[in-house]
């Protein structure tokens, strides 16, 4: 069944069906994958995006092969991609030699780096986030490569205006951010030396059920927990949708590569996010500072012109994160920070 406004579900009842719906394509997709040719292989496939944009790519495009790479140090991952019909080859992405050994695929996306304890060891965050896409981006210079980058590498934007768009200059607080800037950077490098096309997948929250801006609200929600409003702005966008456009994205490369986009098209007070799920759970979300007037916020313009809406709405969102935080369902335990305003990750 395709993914349709029509045929979402009014909730999704456990991880089986949640890995289904984040697997189910569009038919956008499907015939934006039509007009590429070559297999998809997929860089740091083991994160939280990648295991189901890998299943998404394998059931748009079934007679494709689709291959998965990553030191796969998670268990259960690989099983998981074999049992969706997706190759897996395991590969330290720091290791030279390992990524020239990788099959010359033609359709890349390039979803490796590092956020989570950035700050821990900035030297790793830096090799992750900016040597590895040299490396990547000189293994394949005849590739089209989708890189996953993020909003991050913006400025604070005004909360009153329309985000940042594509042809903002990065300037980000914290070295986490300034290394996303760098692997923008080594992507751009040597797709311009090596007329290579692409683009640079400027994502900011996406979400499912078990992460992100809408799963931590609910359960500080929930939970009574103070939610802190300061950086009180936020766009965000379901992971399906997310990951449909970083693979039609693939149809959309330009050489050299470029930025795009992409997020929810609305941005949304945090405050107002804790009152519907306060509504929803029948208490009082309990708030704390005051909003500044910037947020990290993106005009998605482009990519709305180019994919439309996105198919899953905030209305619906809110619906499927409530009734999941409710059940006490599970979490990844990874929150999104969303909330950092010095870059430190």
């Amino acid at each position: 069944m395709l993914l349709t406004r029509q045929t979402l579900p009014k909730t999704i009842p456990d991880i089986a069906a949640l890995d289904d719906l984040l697997c189910r394509p569009t038919q956008a997709l499907i015939d934006d994958l039509n007009k590429v040719e070559g297999d998809i292989m997929i860089l740091g496939v083991a994160g939280k995006m990648g295991p189901t944009l890998a299943g998404l790519a394998k059931a748009a495009a079934p007679d494709r092969r689709v291959i998965g790479v990553a030191r796969f140090s998670e268990a259960g991952v690989k099983d998981w991609l074999h049992r969706r019909g997706v190759e897996t080859i395991n590969c330290d992405l720091l290791d030279e030699a390992a990524i020239n050994a990788l099959p010359r695929a033609p359709n890349i996306v390039f979803m490796a780096g590092r956020k989570f304890g950035a700050e821990g060891d900035l030297s790793l965050t830096w090799a992750m986030n900016a040597h590895v896409p040299a490396l990547v981006a000189q293994a394949f210079p005849s590739s089209r490569i989708v890189a996953f980058s993020t909003g991050c590498v913006y400025p604070f934007a005004p909360v009153d205006g329309k985000g940042a768009t594509e042809d903002m200059a990065p300037n980000p607080p914290g070295e986490y951010a300034q290394s996303c800037v760098g692997r923008e950077r080594m992507f751009e490098y040597f797709s311009r030396k090596f007329s290579t096309p692409g683009r640079l997948f400027r994502l900011n929250y996406a979400i499912d059920m078990r992460y992100g801006v809408l799963h931590d609200i609910a359960t500080k929600v929930l939970t009574g927990t103070p939610i802190d409003v300061s950086l009180g702005h936020v766009n965000f966008i379901w992971q399906g949708d997310a990951s449909a456009q970083a693979l039609r994205c693939l149809a959309h490369c330009t050489a050299p590569t470029s930025p795009i986009n992409v997020s929810g098209h609305e941005i949304l007070a945090v405050r107002d996010l804790a009152a519907k799920f306060g509504a929803r759970f029948g208490r009082a979300p309990v708030l704390t500072g005051e909003e500044e007037p910037t947020a990290w916020l993106t005009d998605t313009s482009q990519a709305v012109e180019l994919f439309g809406l996105p198919v899953v709405d905030t209305e619906q969102l809110i619906a499927w994160t409530a009734d999941w935080v409710s059940r006490a369902m599970p979490s990844l335990g990874k929150p999104t920070k969303y909330e950092v305003r010095d870059g430190r990750y």
